[in-house]
């Protein structure tokens, strides 16, 4: 089976050992890139289960891909561009190359010798992500709270990470919605400070929107705001913070 090491995936790995159903290896891919937090509930749930959790890791990790390696470049303004930078909404590299790549290279070795059944953890609500394998979730109704909630009555809380984040994934997706982005800078200021560091030595921006830079200057101003009770919604806070941008062009909040 393909575990995340979610809460949806542990669930899914949970109940089905809970329930006798056949699980002879877990597989996980690993990014580098997820949070301290998850690395840790891996070494829980393999003591828990009293098994190893197989991680596969890629043959180039995701620092290396992202500052150094040179793809062929079908734009020319590009190929001068050193490493593959940020992933976007049409090259989700990370995912290809990190993830699917990785395991089903794994798995096309399994196959020369058995015949495989792959079960992935996709909850109950996420019908529009199930394709093909085998859906335990779906098949028992377990949506992404019935998750949760089953991990933490047994005692599986990835330290915190789900009171703070809605999903925990790679902390450094320029993908995720703003409100994570913020969670990130206001709980996690270690890995918000690498995520400028990374942004700071790159060719692509972050996001279209935003420079981390300027993700934590705004963020910065909605603490100040919110602090005085005033709001960060309205006219008046957008044209206070077009004006810092414009001030120092992009610099560092503190």
């Amino acid at each position: 089976m393909s575990l995340s090491g979610g809460k949806d995936s542990t669930a899914m790995l949970l109940r089905m050992l809970e329930e006798g159903m056949p699980v002879d290896e877990i597989l996980f891919c690993n990014t580098g890139m997820e949070f301290p937090q998850m690395y840790r509930h891996l070494e829980k749930l393999e003591r828990y289960i009293a098994r190893p959790i197989i991680r596969l890791n890629p043959p180039v990790g995701f620092e290396a891909l992202f500052y150094e390696y040179q793809p062929v470049r079908k734009n020319p303004t590009l190929v001068n561009c050193k490493g593959m930078s940020w992933p976007g909404p049409r090259a989700r590299w990370c995912t290809g190359r990190l993830k699917e790549r990785v395991v089903n290279r794994y798995l096309r070795e399994m196959r020369k010798e058995f015949n495989l059944i792959q079960y992935i953890g996709i909850a109950a609500d996420e019908p529009y992500r199930v394709k093909q394998h085998h859906y335990p979730l779906v098949d028992w109704g377990m949506t992404e709270k019935d998750c949760l909630s089953y991990c933490l009555q047994r005692g599986f809380d990835w330290d915190g990470l789900y009171r703070i984040f809605e999903r925990v994934s790679c902390w450094c997706c320029p993908l995720q919605p703003l409100e994570e982005l913020r969670k990130l800078y206001r709980h996690c200021p270690e890995l918000w400070e690498k995520l400028q560091y990374m942004d700071d030595h790159t060719w692509r921006q972050f996001r279209r929107d935003y420079s981390v830079r300027q993700l934590g200057l705004r963020f910065h101003l909605e603490e100040e705001r919110l602090a005085q009770g005033l709001s960060i919604r309205n006219k008046e806070f957008f044209s206070l913070f077009k004006e810092r941008l414009n001030h120092r062009k992009g610099g560092d909040p503190s």
